[in-house]
């Protein structure tokens, strides 16, 4: 079913809650998807702001850019089951919605969604957004995309339940380190007592995303711990180590798992900045960067072609691990070349 666009130039700015209350209204068919590799903010938000429109009325898929695997640390998140892969969705939707994607690219093959729907929305926290997508509902200053979720959900008139809360909460506890991080505020505290109020197991929560995993895990951290370097002659002072899938697999584990280890790294307390690199099955490098506060990752980030925040970000990389490395301490250096 057709919606008004925001495209015309006479028609005068719309909002995010507004464009998804129309669609609501006339029953539309709206795609929802997260990042690739989506984290628990990413998830927590597609799923929440979905079921939110599906008890409005629209007609609602939920995907995420290919490899469409789901790691296990995420899958029992409410909805998770009907999320279908993005070959399934349609590649003329009347909305498209992106989640916390700091760019096009983090889209995938779902990247034409932003020009091919009938409207394209952006919900997003990073700083690093360059802005697109036809309505924009982008806060850099927002601890997690989940927040501003849950202010479209309030907008929407969709009430919080458990299942609902379970998502939001998933995500904002996942972005925000458990509420340790610099990014919480007053309100992040105001939300998670709305969250709680409705009866979530946040301990489970809580559990499922930071306290459980397979003996594997022990292993593979011992070996990837073992190889880390502090450089003191880098910025503001590196500590890096690296993986790969195929280093996971040896332990029987899936390659989701290496995502977790920027933040046993990140606790060294020489160096402002944390750094995995870990190997990807196409040769590629995904490089995860974390600061303890000096350091702005958004600029490093972006300047090697990725983006996120001041305090974390990242970046893939093309080129083989030694390089990657010294692209990302020649960065380091230009941010404090008298360090």
């Amino acid at each position: 079913m057709a919606l008004s666009s925001p495209r015309a130039a006479a028609k005068p700015a719309r909002t995010a809650a507004s464009v998804l209350a129309e669609a609501a209204d006339a029953r539309a068919t709206v795609v929802l998807s997260g990042h690739v590799q989506p984290d628990a903010d990413a998830l927590g938000s597609t799923l929440a702001l979905a079921e939110g429109l599906r008890r409005r009325g629209a007609r609602v898929l939920t995907t995420f850019p290919d490899p469409f695997t789901l790691p296990a640390s995420l899958g029992w998140l409410p909805g998770a089951e009907g999320l279908v892969s993005s070959s399934a969705v349609p590649s003329s939707p009347d909305v498209f919605v992106s989640l916390d994607a700091a760019s096009p690219g983090r889209l995938g093959e779902l990247a034409p969604l932003l020009d091919n729907a009938g409207v394209s929305i952006v919900v997003d926290h990073h700083v690093s957004n360059p802005g697109f997508g036809d309505v924009r509902l982008i806060d850099g200053g927002a601890p997690a995309t989940v927040t501003l979720v849950a202010g479209l959900l309030d907008e929407l008139g969709v009430g919080l339940d458990r299942d609902l809360a379970t998502c939001l909460y998933a995500g904002l506890s996942a972005d925000t380190g458990s509420f340790r991080f610099g990014n919480t505020r007053p309100e992040t505290h105001e939300l998670a007592a709305r969250l709680l109020s409705t009866g979530i197991d946040h301990s489970e929560i809580s559990r499922q995303l930071f306290d459980t995993a397979p003996f594997g895990w022990l292993g593979l951290l011992s070996a990837i711990t073992g190889r880390a370097v502090l450089e003191t002659d880098v910025g503001l002072r590196l500590v890096w180590t690296w993986s790969s899938t195929a280093e996971a697999a040896e332990y029987g584990l899936p390659g989701e798992q290496l995502e977790a280890l920027v933040d046993v790294v990140r606790s060294t307390q020489e160096a402002d900045v944390a750094c995995v690199l870990k190997g990807q099955d196409d040769g590629s490098w995904s490089v995860s960067l974390r600061s303890r506060g000096r350091t702005d990752l958004a600029r490093v980030a972006m300047a090697l072609g990725g983006g996120g925040h001041t305090l974390a970000a990242g970046y893939s990389s093309y080129v083989d691990r030694e390089k990657t490395i010294e692209n990302l301490r020649a960065e380091l250096s230009a941010e404090f070349p008298a360090a």
